[in-house]
C-alpha cells in the first residue's frame, strides 16, 4: 500500500512503550513533563485539544522504508512477527514520528480520519497530582446521557486506576484495544468517578461517534471564534461554510490552538477558505519536491486573526504557516509544536502497514516547520484570546 502523501500527522507510537495507540501521537516532549492537557477519544491525531507545551520538538531522523520490509520478511521466513520486526527498526531509527500498525489498527486509524471513532465521548485532562478529570464532553454521546460532567474526576476504567498514568493510555482504555475486536461499538467500559464528596461507578457501552473538529462561537458583540481540533475528512469544508457564516466586516478568530493535525488536503481546503489561490505549502517526498495550492474564491476580505500555541500540530501548523507567510492573518499565541515531516504508508508482506517518514515540508516563504515550529506576529500566552481580539480591534473590527 503506496503511494502520494495524503495526510500529515505526528505521531510517537512505541510497541516497547506499549502505546500502540490508533489515536495518534503526541508523545514528544510534552508528554514526559506532563505538559500535554486534554484529550478526547476521538481525536485524529493526538491530541483532542492539547494545552501550551513549552518549547518545540526538534527535527529527528527517518527511518529507513527498505530496512524496514527486509527486517519484516526476514521475522515471517523465521516463523516470527513481521510487524514487531519492523517496529523494532523504526524504534531504532531515531525517528520518532514512523509507526506500525497492524492491519486491524490501520483500519481504525483510518475510520478516524473519515471522521468517526469508537468511544463514550469523554475529554480528559490530567492536573496536579497527576488526577485526570473530564474537560467536556461530546454531547449525546454515552457519557454525556449518563450525566457525567466537566469538572468530575476520573479515578479508574475497568477497575484500573488512572491517577498518574499517560492521558494517551487513559483515552485508549475508554476507547478500547483496537487489537481486541470485542473491545468494539457496544462493548461495556465501567468508570468509577467523583464529584465532591459524591463517589459512583457507571457502566458505558461505546458507540460509533462522529469527530466535531470545527465548532463555531458567536459571543455577543464580538467577532465570531472558528475552533479547529483536527482536520479528518470534511474538515475543509466545514471551515468554508463557517466562514460563509461570517459577516466579511466583523472579523474572525481562528482558534488552532491545540489542533493536532491530520489530513494536508483537508488543512489546504480550509486555507482555500480565507485564500484566493495561491501557495499554502511545499514538501518533499523521498527528494521529489512538490507544491500544494489554494482553491479560488475565498473570503480575501473578513480581518482574521490566528490563535496557535505548542498543541499546535503539523496540518495545523501548515495552515498558520500558509495564512502568516501569505500576510492573510496576524498569528498570535505561543509557539507551535514543531512537527513538519510527511509520512507515508506501505504495506508490509504480514499485512501491517509501515508508515514511515518521507519528507518535510515548508510554508509559502521557504520556512521549515519541522523541529522549529511557527512563531506568532504576537506573543501571547493565557491572555492570547483577549489578545488577538485587540489586534481585531486595530484592524477595525472587535471589542
Amino acid at each position: 500500500m503506496s503511494g502520494p502523501c495524503s495526510y500529515d500527522r505526528p505521531r510517537r507510537i512505541r510497541r516497547g512503550a506499549a502505546l500502540t495507540l490508533i489515536f495518534a501521537s503526541v508523545l514528544a516532549t510534552g508528554v514526559a513533563t506532563g505538559t500535554w492537557g486534554e484529550r478526547v477519544e476521538g481525536a485524529v491525531e493526538r491530541t483532542g485539544a492539547a494545552t501550551t507545551v513549552t518549547g518545540s520538538a526538534p527535527a529527528g531522523r527517518t527511518a529507513d522504508r527498505t530496512a524496514v520490509e527486509r527486517a519484516a520478511a526476514q521475522a515471517m521466513e523465521d516463523g516470527k512477527s513481521g510487524s514487531e520486526a519492523a517496529a523494532d527498526v523504526v524504534s531504532r531509527s531515531g525517528d520518532r514520528w514512523s509507526t506500525i500498525y497492524t492491519p486491524g489498527e490501520f483500519k481504525d486509524f483510518e475510520q478516524q480520519l473519515d471522521g468517526s471513532y469508537v468511544g463514550v465521548g469523554l475529554w480528559v485532562r490530567q492536573g496536579s497530582g497527576g488526577r485526570i478529570r473530564v474537560s467536556r464532553l461530546q454531547p449525546g454521546s454515552p457519557a454525556a446521557r449518563a450525566g457525567i460532567t466537566a469538572g468530575d474526576l476520573l479515578r479508574a476504567i475497568d477497575g484500573l486506576a488512572v491517577q498518574g498514568r499517560p492521558v494517551t493510555e487513559i483515552v485508549s482504555r475508554l476507547r478500547g484495544d483496537a487489537r481486541r475486536p470485542a473491545a468494539g461499538a457496544g462493548t461495556p467500559v465501567e468508570l468509577d468517578l467523583q464529584r465532591g464528596p459524591r463517589r459512583w461507578t457507571v457502566t458505558l457501552r461505546r458507540t460509533r461517534l462522529s469527530t466535531q473538529n470545527v465548532t463555531v462561537y458567536r459571543p455577543a458583540g464580538r467577532p465570531a471564534r472558528i475552533k479547529v481540533a483536527a482536520f479528518s475528512q470534511g474538515t475543509g469544508e466545514a471551515v468554508r461554510r463557517a466562514v460563509r457564516r461570517v459577516s466579511s466586516h466583523s472579523g474572525l478568530l481562528l482558534d488552532l490552538r491545540g489542533n493536532s493535525g491530520g489530513l494536508v488536503t483537508e488543512s489546504v481546503a480550509a486555507a482555500s477558505a480565507f485564500l484566493d489561490g495561491g501557495l499554502v505549502a511545499t514538501y518533499d517526498v523521498r527528494g521529489s519536491q512538490r507544491a500544494l495550492y489554494a482553491g479560488r474564491g475565498g473570503n480575501t476580505r473578513v480581518p482574521l486573526v490566528v490563535l496557535v500555541d505548542g498543541g499546535t500540530m503539523s496540518a495545523g501548523e501548515l495552515l498558520a504557516g500558509a495564512l502568516q507567510d501569505r500576510g492573510r492573518a496576524i498569528v498570535v499565541g505561543s509557539p507551535t509544536f514543531g512537527k513538519g515531516s510527511v509520512q507515508m504508508p506501505s504495506r508490509l508482506p504480514d499485512g501491517s502497514v509501515a508508515e514511515l517518514t518521507v519528507g518535510h515540508y515548508r510554508t509559502p516563504s521557504g520556512r521549515a516547520v519541522d523541529g522549529r515550529g511557527i512563531t506568532p506576529d504576537l506573543i501571547a500566552g493565557s491572555g492570547a484570546e483577549k489578545r488577538a481580539r485587540t489586534v481585531l480591534s486595530g484592524l477595525g473590527t472587535g471589542s
